[in-house]
């Protein structure tokens, strides 16, 4: 998994390409909690994510929580991808855009 970051008047944008996984969603986690101070929009950009499992589920929920009264997105979300946020009930409360 690949991920970039990019801050910039209080956005934080996060591109993720690869798999976001049991493995992989720890190194995520550990790389966007330290940059969430004064982030009042948390994007991430999922256009190259190709797999989510449950761990990376988890990850969003946390995140979301994390960032409280702030805005978080999830954007250019692959169809597989999305496929995994209906089942999973998760369109039901992320702010999801294809």
């Amino acid at each position: 998994m690949t991920i970039n970051t990019e801050k910039k008047d209080g956005t934080l944008i996060a591109a993720i390409e690869g798999d976001l996984d049991r493995t992989t969603s720890p190194e995520l986690e550990s790389r966007i909690t330290p940059m969430l101070d004064s982030v009042t929009e948390l994007v991430f950009d999922l256009a190259g994510l190709k797999y989510i499992s449950s761990a990376g589920l988890r990850v969003f929920v946390k995140m979301q929580k994390l960032i409280g009264g702030g805005k978080m997105t999830l954007r250019h979300v692959a169809p597989a991808v999305m496929e995994i946020f209906r089942l999973s009930g998760f369109t039901n409360f992320l702010n999801i855009e294809e």
